[in-house]
């Protein structure tokens, strides 16, 4: 992205915020598009990043949606993708979810258990349809080099390879559901080609063994994906012309065994990583024992990823200077921190740096994926950043920063209801508790804020009281200390000082009150 238009964009929009590059998304997905295999579809993974303007831009290159909640399914309907080009994932669908899909007639629910299965078969019966399924597999084999097995051992996910194979007769039971065919997913975020190519192979060799269980041929087999995207300093990028020739080489016997059976890769970060650039400006550069600090208007509540979850070392995401600098001048050796009162707030550790100055934009590269929406964005009550799409050679917002409106909005108050005054021991009601008492009730009378209340205040000339909003006052104090007066036992003297009223409840209560 060229800095001039970063800088353009936070102008407009403010800090923090995330920008896309609309040509790097069409780029990285058509270079691969014209790699892999034409019997290979690319589903778009939400997860990833589910902005809406993002998901309609891959729909219109050609990519289908994978989705894991209503909203996803929702966003990707909005955003154009066709219902035939839809699959929904997830291991806890609740029958509200899966009346969603029913109702909108995606390609498949990808169910993860056959008690799914089941609750599926009745909801579709319900609706008098019938409705496309695939059964998530967890396979038996691991999957090496992946930076997050998903498959291959104990998970959450999907139904053991080994439970699939003996379920012939309660997928033949089934009289709403037709189980069209498979998807396992075994890693994510591999950057060893020979790594994806060797567990694709593994997946369709397990979807020939288990294509007769299912009593009908294989219409869809989702492989999975997980093609990485190197972040730090010592990863390499995959090699996507081999990876591409490959999986090419993996698919073409299965393709050609299964010609009418549809194959689906589902890919999030490797398409839109390299897209995005999170922005942030520096508030203030100070020196801490020894370590010098640059501390930013946007930090982890934006940009969690970029903490390294799951590193024993905290490695730096790219991280550059957007501000115009000396590119020949010395560098400086920077903590690059957040808004967050907690020291996790890190986005960089140390790193090397031109001199930076408050005011500066400083961006961290391939945040396209897993940003805002894998980040506590409500901690402190932040929210969520603006997103920008450059497009066309201009930023567009395509979500506008939360507000302080936006954020108590769904909050609703719960007016506390006023606590009666407690005793002190001995059947005491502390003389303190009824000057409060009726120092509130005067300010709900006269709508004034009274502070200072001191006892030989006249009720009548100094407060500017009168009989009315005596009443008045007396009907708050009651309800306040739950004490009642009798209007008919009171004297003038009791309503001539806050003293005297104060002795007046106090005798109401049993006791003469003394001072505490």
């Amino acid at each position: 992205m060229h800095e001039t238009l970063i800088a353009e964009a936070a102008e407009q929009f403010g800090t923090p915020l995330y920008l896309y590059d609309a040509d790097v998304l069409r780029d990285t997905y058509r270079r691969l598009r014209r790699l892999l295999h034409p019997q290979v579809d690319v589903f778009y993974s939400l997860k990833a990043n589910p902005n809406i303007s993002v998901c309609a831009l891959l729909r219109a290159e050609g990519a289908g949606a994978e989705v894991c909640s209503p909203t996803e399914l929702r966003t990707a309907l909005d955003a154009g993708v066709a219902p035939a080009d839809i699959i929904y994932l997830g291991p806890a669908k609740d029958a509200s979810q899966l009346r969603a899909c029913v109702q909108a007639g995606i390609h498949a629910v990808v169910c993860e258990s056959f008690d799914e299965l089941a609750l599926l078969d009745r909801i579709a019966g319900e609706t008098g349809r019938t409705v496309n399924a695939m059964l998530r597999v967890n396979p038996e084999q691991r999957a090496p080099g992946a930076a997050l097995t998903m498959g291959g051992k104990p998970r959450q996910f999907g139904i053991d390879a080994s439970e699939v194979a003996e379920a012939g007769e309660l997928l033949r039971g089934l009289r709403h559901v037709h189980v069209m065919g498979l998807h396992a997913y075994l890693g994510s975020r591999f950057l060893d080609h020979e790594a994806i190519i060797r567990n694709t192979r593994e997946v369709l060799k397990l979807a020939d063994a288990l294509a007769a269980v299912l009593g009908s041929p294989l219409e869809t087999v989702d492989f999975g994906g997980g093609f990485g995207v190197a972040y730090f300093d010592n990863e390499t990028d995959l090699d996507v012309e081999a990876l591409a020739r490959g999986l090419g080489e993996a698919v073409e016997p299965f393709a050609a065994a299964h010609p009418r059976c549809r194959l689906i890769t589902e890919l999030g970060r490797y398409l839109v990583a390299d897209a995005g650039l999170y922005v942030t400006r520096a508030v203030s550069v100070k020196d801490s024992l020894g370590e010098t600090f640059v501390v930013c208007d946007g930090g982890t509540n934006h940009h969690m990823h970029a903490v390294g979850i799951g590193q024993l070392v905290k490695r730096n995401f790219p991280l550059r200077l957007l501000s115009p600098h000396d590119h020949d001048a010395p560098r400086h050796r920077y903590t690059v921190t957040g808004p967050l009162c907690t020291p996790n707030d890190l986005l960089a550790k140390k790193i090397s740096l031109p001199r930076v100055r408050p005011g500066d934009l400083i961006g961290i590269e391939r945040s396209g994926a897993y940003g805002p929406t894998a980040s506590p964005v409500h901690f402190l009550g932040f929210g969520a950043p603006a997103e920008v799409m450059l497009l066309d050679g201009r930023p567009r917002l395509v979500r506008a920063r939360d507000t302080v409106d936006d954020l108590l909005s769904r909050q609703r108050l719960i007016e506390p209801v006023p606590t009666p005054a407690i005793p002190a021991p001995g059947g005491h009601m502390r003389r303190t508790d009824i000057i409060a008492a009726l120092r509130d009730g005067i300010g709900a009378v006269t709508g004034r804020q009274i502070v200072d209340l001191p006892e030989d205040t006249r009720l009548f000339d100094d407060l500017d009281l009168d009989s009315t909003s005596m009443l008045e006052l007396l009907v708050e104090i009651e309800e306040a200390l739950q004490v009642e007066v009798d209007p008919d036992d009171m004297q003038i003297v009791d309503l001539q000082t806050v003293g005297t009223l104060t002795d007046l409840f106090a005798r109401r209560a049993g006791t003469a009150a003394g001072a505490c």
